[in-house]
């Protein structure tokens, strides 16, 4: 339980600092409009998911697999494009989630919450904990497999943000702002862990030249990126004629370097500035207005279509289930995302307030810890691509992986509904307190930001300005500037 807001023992005059707080209104809608993308994206990805397995499993499989194996593209002596669209997906359209993902951990470390090192410490032990429990739990297990299932060792460190936002919809679940910030951040450096696991641990036959061959057009992008910046916001077309070609010769680059070419789309990210640079339209950074325009074809597009040629996996009725469940890499994969991610989470997250002297946010309980943690064991989408590059695709590992990865999927989400569900009236009653804005200052009183100083504050909420130029913004609710 939380302890009151009290002297600690020798320090009567000092109150046991928070964490997991929920911070600015700022932040907060920036998260809130994050999330409420993702969530729309998460459907998406059911569906596409559902559709993949109905057609492995229902008569259409040798279909199924003739289209995920089609190739498209062209080989030379020094290029190899020839993929399949199965390959395609992983290694093309991922970059586009990548590159997004890339923008929102710049942003996060810029000018988030990371960017303070008190508030970055919980979400970023939380996150380290809940990718090493999960890998030390699977290794553990396969100890007792066959030597290649150790190889796996990385797939249940991952959380797919999009489908887990999309299942707290489904389940109803009002978080408090504490909660959601901590989710999105926690995903974020998630996230960060595990492209740096994919560069480090799953780069193939490396050839360094096409690395360096690289970083001239890195650094063209980066300096049109900012010297352009009025211009891209102004149109939607001149990223595509000026930093799309940029950015498809990076991937090819990388894609042929041996290094997994989704970490393009991040290392592109990164070169985006996150701080306004001009006058147009000096409310958002450029940053934000990519992220505004692309997150749509990522959520919608992009990572369906990767979920579509991945997740489709034929168990062979219901003794085949059985038996793939038996195998120790969906064992290990199920135990590591389900039980890994909920004690490595909760329990980093407990160790950080017992030895920094804090506790969570008053509207917060560890039970409500313990439903986030379990959220976060929906690992789908990057677990999937590290079973992809982790096994060979025409081995048997890689199918008990998929098994295993969907199982925890759908297991992580119906445990975190039995914690979460029946917190959902004290969720209610929180949000209606997050609402309140008795000074009229456009800002919520329970936020940081809040400043009492009644109607024409100039403190306004981030997504609430006028279209960038025009002097507009300064009505809560008009026209999202970054939009077209």
């Amino acid at each position: 339980m939380n302890t009151p807001d009290k002297p600690l023992a020798g320090e009567p005059h000092k109150v046991p600092r928070r964490i997991l707080e929920r911070g600015t209104y700022r932040e907060y809608s920036r998260v809130e409009n994050i999330l409420t993308k993702e969530s729309a994206g998460g459907i998406a990805l059911m569906i596409a998911t559902l559709i993949s397995l109905i057609l492995a499993n229902a008569g259409f499989n040798d279909f199924y697999t003739s289209l995920a194996q089609t190739e498209v593209g062209f080989e030379t002596p020094w290029l190899d494009l020839k993929l399949s669209l199965a390959h395609w997906a992983a290694d093309g359209l991922l970059a586009v989630f990548f590159f997004l993902t890339g923008l929102e951990l710049k942003q996060e470390f810029v000018t988030g919450d990371l960017n303070d090192p008190g508030k970055a410490l919980v979400p970023m032990f939380a996150a380290a904990g809940g990718v090493a429990v999960p890998a030390v739990i699977y290794t553990l297990i396969n100890l007792m497999g066959p030597a290649e299932a150790r190889g796996g060792w990385a797939i249940p460190a991952a959380t797919d943000i999009a489908f887990a936002v999309a299942v707290l919809t489904l389940i109803g679940s009002k978080l408090p702002a504490a909660l959601r910030t901590f989710l999105l951040t926690l995903a974020v450096v998630d996230d960060l862990i595990a492209i740096i696991i994919i560069a480090v641990f799953y780069a193939t036959d490396l050839h360094l030249v096409y690395l360096l061959i690289a970083v001239p057009f890195i650094a063209l992008y980066w300096f049109i990126a900012h010297k352009g910046e009025a211009l891209f916001k102004r149109s939607y077309g001149a990223a595509w004629y000026l930093l799309l070609p940029l950015g498809i010769i990076v991937w090819i680059l990388f894609y042929n370097s041996g290094i997994h070419a989704t970490i393009a789309g991040v290392v592109l990210a990164f070169m985006v500035p996150v701080r306004p640079r001009s006058i147009y339209g000096k409310q958002f950074s450029l940053a934000e207005t990519f992220e505004h325009r692309f997150r749509p074809f990522s959520t919608g597009v992009a990572v369906p279509v990767f979920a579509f040629f991945s997740a489709g996996v034929a168990v062979g009725g219901l003794s085949g289930l059985v038996e793939a469940w038996s195998t120790t890499v969906a064992l290990g994969i199920i135990v590591g995302l389900v039980f890994g991610k909920m004690i490595g989470i909760t329990g980093t997250t407990f160790l950080v307030t017992r030895f920094k002297g804090a506790n969570l946010d008053s509207d917060i309980k560890w039970i409500d810890m313990i439903g986030m943690s379990a959220v976060a064991g929906i690992g789908f989408t990057v677990s999937l691509l590290v079973a992809e590059l982790s096994f060979d695709p025409e081995s048997i590992l890689h199918a008990d992986a998929k098994v295993g990865v969907l199982t925890a999927s759908v297991l992580a989400a119906v445990v975190a509904a039995i914690i979460l569900v029946p917190r959902n009236r004290k969720y209610k009653a929180i949000a209606e307190r997050e609402k309140e804005d008795l000074n009229e200052d456009s800002i919520p009183d329970v936020f940081a930001d809040d400043t009492g100083a009644g109607t024409g504050s100039s403190r306004v909420p981030p997504y609430a300005d006028g279209e960038p130029g025009t002097g507009a913004g300064e009505k809560f609710g008009s026209t999202d500037p970054r939009a077209d």
